[in-house]
């Protein structure tokens, strides 16, 4: 499987974990908090993709995306791009960046409804809804990260 691939596989899954309904039984809960949890560990594994693919043609290996973000001495204009996204508190790139904090965290990224019947406030947006918006907004970067890397 070529690298692309890889990372278009990746997101596909965590796509259709996304888009898996819970049910209404005494489970959904835990189903759905089981669902976005592993969407969220397949957007990390394709971000780790991405971060390959996009760096093949240097000579450096990094483990992982912590590492690659985090090697500020390595100059590759797409890695500038997802760093620069990385730092953005608006952006997918951080917003998943901070929930994947948490997924390897005691607590986890999934949380319990609140009290049904409640009317929601205007906090974070479910973990679900934020996970569809990062998907969409990663698969919207990958062509320009893509043609970039085709360059060298």
């Amino acid at each position: 499987m070529t690298s692309p691939a890889r990372t278009n596989q990746l997101l596909y899954q965590a796509e259709l974990l996304l888009a898996i309904e819970p049910g209404d039984d005494e489970q959904a809960m835990a189903r759905r908090m089981a669902l976005e949890e592993a969407a969220l560990g397949q957007l990390e594994l394709a971000l780790n993709a991405l971060l390959r693919e996009v760096t093949e043609h240097t000579d450096l290996a990094h483990d992982d995306w912590r590492a690659w973000l985090g090697a500020t001495s390595v100059s590759v204009a797409e890695l500038e791009r997802l760093r620069a996204l990385a730092g953005d508190s608006e952006s997918w790139l951080s917003l998943l960046l901070s929930r994947l904090a948490a997924l390897h965290g005691d607590d986890g990224a999934a949380r319990r409804d609140t009290r049904v019947g409640l009317i929601a406030s205007g906090g974070e947006p479910a973990l679900g809804d934020a996970l569809r918006w990062c998907v969409v907004e990663f698969k919207a970067l990958l062509p320009d990260l893509r043609e970039g890397s085709r360059e060298w």
